[in-house]
């Protein structure tokens, strides 16, 4: 690698750790927001949006020099792909967390009603795989990554379970059901989350050992497994 392409690719790290950093602390704060159901912190989350979407588009520009200017090739072309996706990724992810924050007032400005799903228990889990997913593209790191795609699993099933509570309790109190059908959206919004933990924790494997992880987690791990015991032979 020359100077000039360790160079901007160091100062494209820099950038999209910022970013992730910027995405992690905007949804920190919807979900603190959420729990408090405080439409002032709400209106920060999305205000701060802006400032993560024009991020997103400058990283994206980076990127692209990168590969107009210096044409990396091997590892180095990966890494630039890999950056370009998480990029995406995280970009959505803020949106995600401006939705969340957006869906508050309209739950405060109805009868309190029970929560539907374990707010403390999905929302900790979900903010735990995107800084796994963010640790595993620091550290290059693949078992992390598989780790992070193994708790999506956990994810779906508590939005199913809210699901099928939402609709249990709109048929007992159907009073609820504008506040109920809200946190749905919620627990989608938490849900769709832990997916794009998923996509970037599947972007780092593919970064890492050139394999898609996609669709077919167990084949991708047992590949990385062969591979790794073969490197300690």
């Amino acid at each position: 690698m020359n100077s000039h392409l360790r160079k901007d690719i160091e100062n494209l790290k820099i950038r999209l750790f910022r970013l992730a950093a910027a995405v992690e602390e905007n949804t920190r704060r919807s979900l603190k927001a959420l729990r408090t159901l405080s439409t002032a912190l709400a209106d920060e989350v999305v205000k701060a949006d802006i400032d993560i979407d024009r991020a997103e588009i400058e990283t994206e520009e980076e990127c692209l020099k990168i590969l107009a200017l210096h044409q990396p090739v091997a590892s180095d072309l990966r890494f630039v792909i890999t950056v370009l996706k998480i990029n995406n990724e995280l970009e959505h992810m803020g949106d995600t967390a401006k939705n969340i924050a957006k869906r508050i007032a309209f739950i405060k400005a109805e009868p309190p009603c029970k929560i539907p799903f374990n707010l403390e228990q999905m929302s900790s889990r979900t903010l735990f795989m995107l800084k796994s997913s963010l640790d595993a593209f620091s550290m290059q790191d693949s078992k992390l990554a598989i780790g992070v795609c193994r708790d999506d699993e956990i994810v779906d099933s508590e939005n199913r379970e809210c699901y099928s509570n939402v609709r249990r309790q709109i048929a007992e109190s159907p009073e609820s059901a504008p506040s109920l059908i809200n946190y749905l959206l919620v627990s989608k919004s938490l849900e769709r989350m832990a997916d794009l933990c998923t996509n970037i924790a599947e972007d780092v494997i593919y970064m890492r050992h050139s394999i898609i992880a996609r669709h077919n987690l167990d084949k991708a791990a047992s590949q990385i497994e062969s591979e790794e015991s073969n490197d300690r032979v």
